[in-house]
């Protein structure tokens, strides 16, 4: 019978956790460590969170390393003793060095979120949403050193209905590339799988979302910022700056032509907020975004229709890059 194969995973975000899970469940894992982001401050009180993984791993009673850099000869040393035929990653969110890709006898897999080479990078999930594809999937692929470069092992699809909002679309492929994972290990690590190199065609690459990119912004399409609205939850989120502070946006919805027309909402120009029958609305470049669930600053979540009946001074002002016009 052939032995386990000694592993290591590397992985941070709530993606990772059901990858993980899958490898301790697998007759051909020996997990000997699990690698991810050390904790970091959030919240008010900048409290030290442990990373989804580091937390699900410690309550497993799995050995956890957390270095600061990955990079670090430390860190690397502490993962060679661990001696691994075989490390995969999944939302680690670092460039693992060239040394630890080289050394495993099975190599270095990943599971993107993703129909690579379309959406390689930080934020694949938040733009498929956003950018309104009609499928996705996830990657499995042997690791280079590029980022999310190297040749794929596997791929599966799904379709998108365009209603998915970014965590639970985040977690149905998450449990898909642990079953990916699990259907295609064996074969693997048998030889009887190969990895294709990529294609160009389609390739794109996003980047870290950052807290300003959420500001919801009325020069772009009403449908533009409908995705923005479900495609950046739950980071960086979707605002608007009024003139009774910021507004967080956690539903909308595209008004249909006739709503606009009956009503006349767009007259005013993008950037002001104008009430559809009893609900807040954003006139934008092209079209008119209700505003269906809504938090303002210092607030709870809420119906937008909630917030007129205190608020309806917000009806009739402008938002316009950032701050109020």
């Amino acid at each position: 019978m052939t032995a386990p194969a000694r592993t290591v995973f590397l992985g941070s975000g709530m993606f990772a956790v059901p990858i993980l899970d899958a490898l301790l469940r697998h007759p051909r894992v020996d997990l000997r460590a699990v690698v991810t982001a050390p904790p970091r401050p959030a919240g008010r009180r900048r409290k030290m969170i442990a990373s989804a993984v580091g937390s699900h791993a410690a309550t497993l009673g799995l050995s956890v390393l957390a270095p600061e850099r990955l990079r670090a000869p430390e860190a690397i040393e502490a993962i060679e003793r661990q001696a691994p035929a075989l490390i995969v990653l999944a939302d680690y969110g670092r460039m693992v060095p060239g040394a630890l890709l080289d050394a495993p006898r099975h190599g270095a897999l990943n599971l993107h979120p993703s129909l690579l080479p379309r959406h390689r990078g930080a934020a694949p999930i938040a733009a498929a949403i956003l950018e309104g594809d009609r499928r996705t999937g996830v990657s499995l692929m042997r690791m280079d050193e590029g980022l999310d470069t190297g040749p794929l092992i596997a791929v599966r699809e799904m379709e998108l209905q365009g209603d998915e909002i970014a965590p639970v679309l985040e977690a149905a492929l998450a449990d898909m590339a642990a079953d990916l994972l699990v259907r295609s290990l064996a074969a693997w690590l048998d030889g009887e799988l190969s990895a294709v190199t990529q294609g160009g065609e389609g390739a794109s690459l996003t980047r870290p979302l950052r807290r300003a990119d959420g500001r919801l912004d009325p020069q772009r399409p009403a449908e533009v910022l409908e995705r923005q609205v479900r495609a950046y939850q739950p980071w960086p989120g979707s605002f608007l700056e009024t003139a009774a502070g910021r507004l967080i946006v956690w539903r909308s919805r595209v008004l249909g032509q006739d709503e606009v027309l009956s009503e006349s909402l767009a007259s005013d120009g993008p950037g002001v907020i104008v009430a559809a029958g009893q609900r807040p609305a954003l006139v934008t470049a092209a079209g008119v975004l209700e505003l269906v669930e809504v938090q303002p600053a210092g607030g709870q979540r809420m119906p937008g229709s909630a917030l007129l009946l205190g608020r309806g001074t917000l009806v009739g002002s402008r938002v316009r890059d950032g701050t109020v016009g």
